[in-house]
């Protein structure tokens, strides 16, 4: 009796009234979007995020729409808005499509500014992680002094940049440099640091690497940090010496920290207006000009100014950093990381 009436059971669960009786009324079967999911669920967290994306928006948002509308106009100084006096002189430029953009790629100016962008660019971002890898390396070490040490090699980074600069210009100073004094002391002919091609370009990548050092430091010694030391002493039991322990622990337990260094490293060395233009002003000539100076001087220093095409070279810039991006991280994604 006690099996017929347990089938009875399962019968009657299973029955299509019995079914329809445990079915919520009005539940047409349809899942919430994602979206609404998320808004649902966390309501609050987007309510505080709201304020800062509407502020950034504008910030951020604004100019980009107005610089990408502008770079396919003819707008200059001579036939924008603009009110002299007493009188109101109406806007004249027009749009001309995508004629700015054919221009830049055109001239070899472009090409030029974009090659020496790209040497700077990667020679400032090797020497830098290098540098920063090996210090790292040092400070993880239990050593007297060690937090001395790395409140010094910090110290760069609080620093502004601008007066960071100023200081590096004084000691470039061809005439009344320090650098040059030390050099005249050894029997040595000043260096034109400054005035010369070669060592501008020199100088300019070493006053970028100086600033950029601790970034790669703080990055990689806490990378290091995380790395479990129990793989070093399990690989020293085994026989491993030191190189093979950095090369099969230390940079494989830092290639996650070690892509995103990069990235946003590389992505800030390519936009670095401040040291270029503050230490050589894109000189001697036009020596040290990157991309993002040369957009500069077309929007602000010749005449007359033109801003459809100092937009054109903006837009480009961005292009060329997002396509760096997309690459970037679908390499990364293809060795296995993921983020």
């Amino acid at each position: 009796m006690a099996v017929d009436s347990s089938r009875s059971l399962a019968k009657a669960a299973d029955a299509p009234g019995a079914r329809g009786r445990g079915r919520r009324t009005g539940d047409t079967g349809k899942t919430p979007g994602r979206l609404r999911r998320s808004l649902s669920t966390h309501w609050y967290a987007w309510a505080m995020v709201a304020p800062v994306v509407a502020v950034i928006g504008v910030i951020i948002g604004y100019p980009l729409v107005r610089g990408l509308y502008l770079s396919t106009t003819d707008a200059n100084e001579a036939n924008v808005e603009r009110t002299i006096g007493m009188n109101h002189i109406p806007a004249t430029y027009k749009s001309v499509g995508l004629d700015n953009y054919t221009a830049v790629l055109s001239d070899g100016i472009f090409w030029d500014r974009l090659t020496w962008t790209i040497v700077w660019t990667v020679s400032c971002v090797a020497i830098s992680f290098g540098l920063g890898l090996v210090l790292a390396n040092m400070l993880n070490r239990k050593l007297a002094g060690r937090s001395l040490y790395r409140m010094a090699l910090i110290l760069p980074w609080a620093v502004p940049a601008f007066v960071s600069v100023f200081t590096w210009r004084l000691l470039f100073n061809e005439k009344n440099g320090i650098l040059n004094k030390i050099l005249a002391g050894g029997g040595i002919d000043a260096i034109p640091w400054l005035n010369d091609p070669t060592w501008a370009k020199l100088s300019v990548i070493t006053v970028n690497v100086w600033l950029g050092v601790p970034f790669m430091l703080v990055a990689m010694l806490g990378g290091l940090q995380s790395i479990p030391g129990e793989l070093y002493e399990a690989a020293e039991m085994d026989g491993a010496n030191a190189w093979q322990r950095f090369r099969h622990i230390t940079l494989p337990g830092l290639r996650t920290v070690s892509s995103t260094v990069i990235l946003i490293s590389g992505i800030w060395t390519f936009n670095m207006f401040p040291v270029i233009f503050l230490l050589t002003r894109g000189g001697p000539g036009d020596a040290t000009e990157i991309l993002v100076t040369y957009a500069y001087r077309l929007s602000f220093v010749v005449s007359p100014r033109d801003f459809a095409g100092s937009a054109a070279w903006g837009v480009i810039i961005l292009a060329l950093l997002s396509l760096f991006a997309v690459v970037y991280r679908r390499a990364l994604r293809k060795q296995g990381e993921v983020w």
